[in-house]
């Protein structure tokens, strides 16, 4: 078989894989009948797999076989929705046991003709002065007030993303990210043309020096951080890092986007109260209420509101007018606040529970956060251990997905905790340990 008919049988367990039809911790079947099945040597079947293992897309294990890798489906960011495993450590939607009961309440009144005819209505970027003003209220943190009039509404926070994005930084141009960072972004980026700079990062978050490095080396047009509990790493930026940040970006006139979705787990007001004509803050109802019920909101300086804006139009990016008549709802009587509330303490427990199964390895976590990352012993790689967790049924996202660089991630993995009852997250903590706990000859990264 020649070079470009291996490649091509490649290909073609490639794109399988790319549409679901093999899926992540599928055991591939033994090469010699791998071969027997397709009608080809045994030689060219050990040259596919091995292109295939060159690409990232399976990993193997000794007596075992080969597998599906965990981010198979390169060049896409994160899965695209939950794959219905039974113990989903990968998706980070928070859904308590009584919050159903307390939306429905709050939302009783929606359903009455004048409220329905009026939600059903075509909404605009900028939503009402009502909408602007309940959304400015409840945004608010600390020292932190944004003014109604900075108000900019999309239907979910990676289209507030989206928009800043576009907003701030034209085709070609280059952004500041984490070097690990929200995955979403990168698929985000690539569609409008933008390419990422990693950011080095340690302890308290982004290092200044190296958004003045990156800036130097070639022309920075914003960069896109999250000071509050940041995903995957968790940590949350403490005051002397932020001000030390704000003084190299607002020295360099670089506009910051700051994604402040989990910001609510931990109450820390944005950057914004600190630089609010560089920063625009990105937040949404997803995590705080449901992820069936979102609204995205941009709080942007008055300078670049009017992009802002256009770029929510352009990008058909425009919330409904439910989703304003809901959220307002919502937010006026107290429930989201409420939700918010019993979500943090959720998080806390189950941090609490991660901690104590998870205390012999080396985890970084924040008390108040739903995910934590988890190092892997030197004998594992992130790949092997994320397919290796998926064919005992548990889903976790491996280091790359975040990471901005190809290559440059650690063997590491993100537990996300929130969405598995508590029953569930047990059982999935206790397998990870002992899976850990496995002698190194057990599992290596070929066949």
């Amino acid at each position: 078989m020649s070079k470009s008919e291996y490649l091509k049988l490649a290909d073609t367990i490639a794109a399988e894989i790319a549409d679901g039809t093999l899926k992540p911790g599928d055991r591939l079947p033994p090469q010699r009948s791998f071969a027997y099945e397709r009608k080809i040597a045994v030689s060219t079947a050990s040259r596919v797999y091995a292109e295939l293992l060159r690409r990232g897309l399976v990993v193997g294990e000794v007596g075992r076989g080969t597998f599906i890798a965990g981010d198979a489906r390169r060049g896409v960011a994160a899965p695209g929705e939950p794959r219905g495993i039974r113990i989903d450590l990968e998706f980070n939607y928070p859904i308590l046991p009584d919050q159903t009961a307390l939306i429905a309440k709050s939302l009783e009144g929606l359903t009455n003709p004048g409220a329905l005819d009026a939600a059903l209505r075509q909404a605009t970027s900028v939503g009402t002065p009502a909408a602007r003003s309940i959304a400015a209220a409840y945004l608010s943190q600390g020292a932190w007030s944004p003014s109604p009039e900075q108000l900019v509404f999309t239907g979910n926070g990676r289209q507030s993303i989206a928009a800043a994005l576009a907003a701030v930084v034209p085709i070609g141009g280059r952004c500041g990210v984490e070097a690990l960072t929200y995955p979403f972004i990168k698929g985000i980026a690539a569609r409008l043309g933008i390419s990422l700079v990693p950011l080095a990062m340690d302890e308290d978050g982004v290092r200044p020096d190296s958004v003045q490095k990156a800036h130097h080396e070639a022309y920075l047009s914003a960069i896109y951080v999250q000071p509050a509990v940041q995903n995957p790493l968790g940590m949350t930026m403490p005051p002397t890092r932020r001000a030390d940040l704000l003084r190299v970006v607002e020295k360099l006139n670089l506009p910051v986007i700051e994604d402040n979705v989990y910001s609510f787990l931990d109450n820390e007001p944005p950057l914004a109260a600190l630089a609010p004509e560089s920063c625009i803050v990105i937040d949404s109802l997803s995590k705080k209420v449901a992820p069936g019920l979102a609204l995205g909101f941009i709080v942007s300086p008055q300078r670049l509101r009017e992009s802002v804006m256009a770029s929510v139009r352009s990008g058909g990016w425009t919330a409904s007018g439910f989703a304003f008549a809901a959220a307002q709802r919502l937010i006026s009587d107290g429930t989201v606040a409420e939700l918010s509330r019993l979500k943090r303490l959720d998080a806390r427990a189950r941090q609490k529970l991660a901690a104590d199964r998870l205390s012999a390895f080396k985890i970084q976590r924040n008390d108040k956060s739903y995910h934590l990352w988890l190092t892997l012993p030197a004998h594992w790689r992130s790949q092997t251990f994320v397919a290796a967790a998926a064919r005992r049924d548990i889903a976790l996202t491996p280091s790359t997905t975040f990471a901005v660089t190809s290559g440059h991630a650690p063997d590491a993995v993100r537990l996300a905790l929130a969405a598995p009852t508590m029953d569930q997250l047990d059982t999935g903590l206790r397998t990870l340990a002992a899976m850990l706990n496995a002698r190194e000859d057990d599992y290596v990264s070929t066949e």
